[in-house]
């Protein structure tokens, strides 16, 4: 499914944020879309899904106006795991996962087959079905971070929204929910759209990246080829350097604040 930003322009409290921001996201694939603080991340992503509708321009789906989908039909084929994110104290692990399936269900309806099945495959890719039962609030912040993703993934959606999935994570958490994204990915095809502030997360995981600076689109393409010192110089005024690690990957390495 092809997911495009058409002429996307945004201002929010008489602040343009984005301005005529063009970009088809590679279907199947992992986008990383970076940038400095404020430079309209999380808005773009709000905007891909209608969680902003004051925007101008179109965002389409295999070339239909996702304005023309509905909210719920367009969340059968869109999740999105925000920043901001809250659950009545007492729910449980498998309640939590369990509202994924709302768009699937028919008004009136009980949960189905389908609906437990994807359940419960949620709960086995995030490595939470012994958790079922738990309440969310018991929960360390990287299992807590996990329940939400299988909720977005109980939807099984064929394009997966991230807003920063990361953040507040030690450095261990961080991995396990990027190697859960990437399992999503290669398992599913699933495209995956992802705001991230670490830039060796993105030249690691993601298949492209996408800059966002000045209102726009300041670059646009492989990991390897944009993620460069010249680039995290530009855009977020830091020196730094590229190194090989053990594995063969090349890392960047921040030296100090540019001049």
């Amino acid at each position: 499914m092809n997911l495009s930003a058409e002429n996307i322009s945004v201002t929010l409290g008489g602040k343009e944020i984005l301005r005529d921001l063009n970009y088809e996201f590679p279907s199947g694939k992992r986008t990383a879309i970076i940038g400095a603080n404020g430079a309209g991340k999380s808005t773009l992503l709000k905007v891909l899904c209608l969680l902003n509708e004051n925007f101008s321009g179109r965002v389409t789906l295999d070339g239909q106006d996702i304005r023309a989908l509905g909210r719920k039909n367009l969340a059968k084929v869109m999740a999105i795991l925000p920043q901001e994110r809250d659950a009545p104290q007492d729910t449980t692990v498998k309640q939590l996962v369990s509202f994924g399936r709302f768009p699937h269900r028919k008004f009136f309806s009980g949960t189905s087959k389908e609906d437990d099945a994807a359940v419960q495959n949620a709960l086995a890719l995030t490595k939470l079905t012994g958790f079922s039962n738990r309440q969310v609030a018991s929960l360390s912040g990287g299992e807590r971070q996990r329940a939400w993703l299988a909720m977005t993934l109980a939807q099984r959606p064929k394009i997966l929204l991230l807003d920063e999935p990361t953040t507040y994570l030690d450095i261990a958490h961080q991995l396990e929910v990027m190697e859960i994204i990437a399992d999503v990915n290669r398992r599913f095809a699933t495209t995956i759209v992802m705001v991230l502030h670490d830039v060796n997360h993105a030249r690691l995981y993601s298949d492209a990246v996408l800059i966002v600076k000045d209102k726009g689109i300041f670059a646009a393409g492989s990991p390897k080829k944009i993620l460069t010192a010249q680039t995290l110089s530009a855009v977020f005024n830091v020196k730094a350097d590229i190194f090989r690690n053990a594995a063969g990957d090349e890392i960047i390495f921040p030296l100090g604040k540019g001049i």
